[in-house]
């Protein structure tokens, strides 16, 4: 008898999370494992805005997944574009481009999220994200160019449009991407004699009421006073009316000269959801508190594309797309998986919001671990001691210890390593969004797979 085909996509937190548990729980030759990833790393995502400013190296956060000593995983270097439900095949665009069929008994949907848009003018052509590891590169490329241009210019006007910053945004992602750069563009400054260093300002912008209003008001507060103290200008109620090449409109008729738009407005589930016609919550498939699709065979989703109810909270209430939950959830899926081969009865998943951590660089944090409100040393203390003991592999901790000892002591470095230096790089080409089959398309290509054609 064949053995069962787990099929794994996306090698996010919950995704990674669920693999390395089915390695750990399945007994040898009990079932076959793919997983579909367009890296063979596991990207820890939260810091990335400390790769962009140089703090962290990039390979610090992106963890290896070939490092498992049992290497049951077969590692399927490409990206998801469609599923069939039906015939159970999902389809795979290779990184190569080349497209291949992969058929499935069970497949778990942990493709993540990607950044929201909106229909703004401009937007998709002139803002960067901050949602992937080139991202991030680029971002930090950019940042470091606009002050060398902008040091070897003479035309007042030129100098002025790249040394103003938007960042749009008020979640975590946004605030900590202006925190981080702005303590960069601060530091970096002192090495370009020629530039006024009241020239260079940062704007974080959000169109809420409030920053981070899940910290709460007081250390919403105290966030915001933080990044006020250090020069960062902070709009709330505000978003982008247009993004031009060397020019931002803001909601509120503001006009600034601007050549760096950070767009961190939020995320929205993966694409590859819309391949199922299933119940969703704001964009994400409802599932059960087993993280099975209602309706589908051997379909379990979870991570920031499942709409995983939260039974601790209750009241309809579902687990926010954060690291804490898709890590647990990964590991109760991969358990539930394992029961549903041997006929045992599943467990939903349960667990109770540890609290959030916000680093804004050097000093400054606000973190709230537990409830506890905490802010400046002892809550970056907190922030990166939870950040530390979340990478998964001993050595992505030394790395990452290793680098924020070494830019405590030796400060930050301002190189510039010319990526994509000459072809400016639009929000779509990092994330590939538009890459997804439509439900019809899917059948397209998998018609002349199905059993009986």
């Amino acid at each position: 008898m064949a053995r069962p085909r787990i099929l794994v996509v996306g090698a996010g937190f919950a995704g990674v999370e669920c693999v390395c548990r089915l390695e750990r729980g399945l007994i040898p030759g009990e079932a076959e494992i793919a997983l579909v990833a367009p890296f063979s790393y596991q990207l820890y995502l939260p810091l990335l805005p400390q790769v962009a400013a140089g703090v962290l190296t990039p390979q610090s956060v992106a963890i290896s997944l070939r490092r498992s000593r049992k290497h049951r995983t077969r590692i399927i270097p490409g990206g998801a574009i469609g599923v069939d439900p039906k015939a159970k095949i999902c389809v795979i665009r290779k990184i190569t481009d080349e497209i291949v069929y992969e058929p499935y008994d069970y497949i778990v949907l942990s493709a993540g999220s990607v950044t929201r848009t909106f229909d703004i003018p401009g937007l998709l052509d002139n803002a960067r994200g901050m949602k992937t590891l080139a991202e991030a590169a680029y971002v930090r490329d950019h940042v470091i160019a606009q002050l060398d241009l902008a040091d070897a210019s003479h035309d007042e006007n030129e100098r002025a449009s790249r040394l103003q910053f938007v960042v749009v945004g008020g979640g975590y992602a946004g605030t900590e991407t202006a925190a981080c750069l702005q303590r960069l563009t601060t530091s970096a400054v002192q090495q370009y004699p020629r530039l006024d260093p009241k020239l260079i300002k940062w704007h974080l912008i959000d169109i809420a009421p409030k920053l981070m209003p899940e910290l709460g008001d007081k250390l919403g507060r105290s966030a915001l006073q933080v990044l006020r103290a250090r020069g960062i200008e902070v709009s709330l109620g505000v978003s982008i009316a247009e993004a031009a090449p060397e020019k931002v409109t803001f909601t509120d008729g503001r006009v600034l000269p601007c050549r760096t738009l950070i767009w961190t407005a939020g995320v929205a589930a993966s694409p590859l959801v819309s391949t199922f016609d299933a119940e969703t919550v704001r964009g994400r498939l409802a599932v059960t508190p087993e993280m099975t699709l209602p309706g589908f065979d051997g379909v379990f989703a979870l991570g920031d594309c499942a709409a995983v109810p939260d039974l601790h909270k209750g009241d309809g209430a579902v687990c926010p797309p954060t690291a804490q939950h898709a890590m647990r959830q990964g590991r109760r899926l991969a358990d539930n998986l394992i029961a549903t081969l041997r006929n045992q009865p599943l467990k939903p998943y349960v667990h109770k919001d540890l609290g959030l951590v916000v680093d804004l660089g050097g000093k400054d944090a606000v973190s709230k671990p537990l409830g506890i409100e905490l802010h400046g040393i002892p809550a970056q203390a907190v922030a990166r001691g939870y950040h530390w003991s979340a990478l998964r592999t001993n050595v992505a901790k030394a790395r990452v210890a290793t680098n924020w000892i070494l830019n405590a002591v030796a400060g930050d470095d301002f190189v510039r390593t010319g990526f994509l230096s000459r072809q400016p790089a639009k929000l779509r080409d990092f994330e590939h969004t538009d890459a997804y089959l439509t439900p019809e398309q899917v059948r397209e290509h998998t018609a002349s797979l199905h059993t009986g054609t």
